[in-house]
């Protein structure tokens, strides 16, 4: 009789550290932000009419559509589709793959206990630097978007309109809305971490991680995402409402980025500073947790699986 052939047991895929763990996460943070956001260009187009000129853009988000076809022809509605997926590509890189970091090192500073009993806090700390960063990268690429999507003679695209900019205003142009952006992306990102975060938590807390499919984990994060959106996009509205008045034109001879935002402030006021927001609801909600669930399926896909979880 023959002998039996000795059982092999399978080796577990070994786990990625380093660079290799966080180009990973780096790549997959690129591509669900750029999808995202260039697939929801005419969304954020008509949010930014009505933000500019809430006069004219008084319809609501269906009403705005209409608005910008009838007068511009639908190709409008596309506007700012380069700046948009060139700059949220470098943009998710930063802020995905530098929030993984960041959590990763406020980890080795604090032992794993502590950063999980304070994990709220890390969560907040890594996305807030993450951003900061991510924001370098995203200013000049977003102040030629909304220069294209506020005056639509402007240029004919991204190269144009980035190299008009350029010659006519300097450098100092595409960084005069960075001190917005900042107060925008920042909270946006504080709040979109934090309550993606938090979501996930209580839902694998109910629900068994390590026996729900991968299109069950997918739905946990589209359906975490989609609540993320919504809280990050009511901290940052005014904000983004003052990034896009910023952009629109160039400040006056001797006018500061400081004083600018001031008299921007005044002239809104706080019902001024939420025009669009039921536009930007929608954006938003729909971008984070179509954002978290390409994120999540990505990382799977390339075995980005040693990242730190401190949650309970």
């Amino acid at each position: 009789m023959a002998a039996s052939a000795p059982k092999v047991e399978a080796t577990p895929a070994p786990q990625l550290s380093g660079l290799q763990l966080y180009s990973r996460f780096a790549f997959a943070g690129a591509v669900c932000c750029s999808v995202t956001h260039g697939a929801l260009t005419p969304v954020d187009v008509v949010k930014t009419r009505i933000q500019l000129d809430p006069v004219t853009y008084n319809r609501g988000l269906i009403g705005g559509f209409r608005q910008v076809i009838a007068n511009e022809g639908a190709g409008a509605l596309l506007t700012g589709f380069g700046p948009t997926a060139a700059g949220y590509f470098l943009q998710g890189a930063f802020k995905f793959g530098g929030y993984e970091f960041f959590k990763q090192q406020w980890i080795n500073q604090l032992g794993y206990d502590t950063a999980s009993n304070y994990r709220t806090a890390v969560y907040l700390a890594s996305s807030a630097t993450a951003e900061f960063f991510a924001d370098i990268a995203l200013c000049p690429l977003e102040a030629t978007r909304i220069r294209l999507v506020s005056e639509p003679t402007f240029a004919s695209g991204l190269l144009s309109g980035f190299g008009k900019i350029l010659k006519n205003e300097g450098v100092g142009a595409f960084y005069s809305g960075f001190g917005p952006i900042l107060f925008k992306q920042v909270p946006y990102t504080m709040a979109k971490f934090v309550v993606f975060e938090k979501v996930v938590e209580a839902a694998y807390g109910v629900i068994d991680k390590n026996t729900l499919s991968d299109g069950g984990k997918t739905a946990v994060n589209l359906g975490s995402g989609l609540l993320a959106g919504f809280a990050a996009a009511l901290v940052s509205q005014p904000a983004d409402t003052m990034l896009s008045k910023i952009n629109k034109t160039k400040g006056l001879p001797g006018e500061g980025t400081t004083s600018r935002l001031i008299k921007i402030g005044k002239e809104l006021g706080l019902r001024g500073s939420y025009a669009g927001i039921g536009a930007r609801l929608f954006m938003v909600g729909t971008l984070t947790a179509g954002q978290f669930a390409i994120y999540g399926d990505i990382k799977r896909v390339l075995g980005a699986t040693g990242g730190v979880e401190i949650g309970k």
